[in-house]
């Protein structure tokens, strides 16, 4: 039986419109990477006209793997309200802005699950503005007949994945950020807040045995656990909460969830280094920019403007993601910024304990 403890978290600490304006990730990472894996979805909605050059009847969106359900489903009315035609790589945050910093590659949108990853890696030379536009926070989920599975709850799921015959799997931390804010989750788990922790530095060490990476990207991680392979797996609340299996919703402590100073520092205890940088834990924000290298900038700041509408809004709430409502640009690029998306964004200097 899922164990859905709470449906969605709260999530932001502050702020009224929409669940995300005091949203945010911290300001301590060393130059954030995001891959997460793919996944698809269905059917889109409208928008309102985008002004700005390059309107190609073509466009070209690289974009974090857990991105794709929501992306997936916006793609066909979007084509069909402005005739264009909308090519998507879903590949994970790291990889996808890889392309654009390493291989040359053009598009037209950059997504990723860790807007520091445009912050850090895309600006200035790659890009000159960008939007927070949704969040998201980390769950565990499992099978049926996992072991321990009668048993696992929001209150013991680190005594369940510390047995000895348990495998527990998360995606790569050097290409997805859905894997180092995997292990982010484990490390908090032993971290103090108010003078309480979860658990001991022993449980941690033990979970890490446990732990594997059987995949570099998260959302392949649902073939490993059906097929038993794996029998839990960190990721997002998102694709877990829009799977037809169980899941754990963890704390806030632990899910990267909560957008407060008290949590941002908090969260800043956990550190991933990888191949690929180290990693600073952070409340989760997601990142749209359109690149410098776009051939057809006005269709990506049509496609950012989209999800700041209802419509898009809408589609993101429906695939297990909080959307940021007004989406938030940084104040210090908001005249890099297009008249139609400043039109629908706030912008800020700082959102909650985040520095933009």
């Amino acid at each position: 039986m899922s164990k859905q403890r709470r449906s969605r978290r709260t999530f932001l600490g502050s702020v009224g419109a929409t669940v995300a304006l005091g949203l945010a990730g911290c300001s301590g990472d060393g130059g954030s990477g995001d891959t997460d894996g793919e996944s698809d979805g269905g059917e889109g909605g409208t928008t309102s006209t985008t002004s700005g050059g390059g309107m190609a009847d073509s466009m070209t969106i690289f974009h974090a793997g857990s991105l794709a359900p929501p992306f997936s489903e916006a793609e066909p009315g979007f084509e069909e309200e402005f005739g264009v035609d909308v090519n998507r790589e879903p590949k994970g945050s790291v990889a996808s802005t890889q392309k654009i910093t390493q291989q040359g590659r053009t598009a037209d949108v950059l997504g990723v699950s860790d807007f520091r990853l445009i912050r850090n890696r895309i600006l200035p030379d790659y890009g000159s503005w960008y939007a927070i536009f949704t969040t998201n926070s980390m769950s565990i989920q499992y099978r049926e007949d996992s072991p321990g599975a009668d048993e696992i709850s929001a209150d013991n799921w680190w005594e369940i994945l510390t047995r000895d015959d348990v495998t527990v799997g998360h995606a790569d931390p050097a290409v997805d950020p859905g894997g180092y804010r995997a292990v982010m989750t484990q490390q908090l788990g032993k971290e103090t807040l108010d003078g309480e922790r979860l658990y001991d530095e022993a449980t941690f060490e033990k979970m890490r045995e446990n732990s594997t990476v059987p995949t570099g990207t998260e959302t392949k991680l649902k073939g490993q656990l059906q097929s038993g392979a794996l029998d839990y797996a960190f990721y997002y609340q998102s694709i877990s909460s829009t799977a037809d299996m169980p899941y754990v919703d963890l704390q806030p402590e632990v899910d990267l969830s909560k957008a407060t100073s008290k949590y941002a520092e908090h969260y800043a205890k956990a550190e991933v280094e990888t191949d690929s940088g180290t990693f600073t834990g952070a409340p989760i924000a997601y990142g749209l920019t359109v690149p410098d290298v776009a051939e057809a900038p006005g269709r990506g700041a049509q496609w950012i403007e989209y999800f700041a509408t209802e419509s898009g809004r809408e589609i993101l709430q429906n695939k297990g993601l909080v959307p940021v409502d007004p989406i938030v640009v940084p104040e210090s690029g908001q005249d890099a910024v297009p008249d139609s998306v400043m039109d629908v964004a706030s912008a800020k200097s700082t959102l909650g304990p985040l520095e933009l």
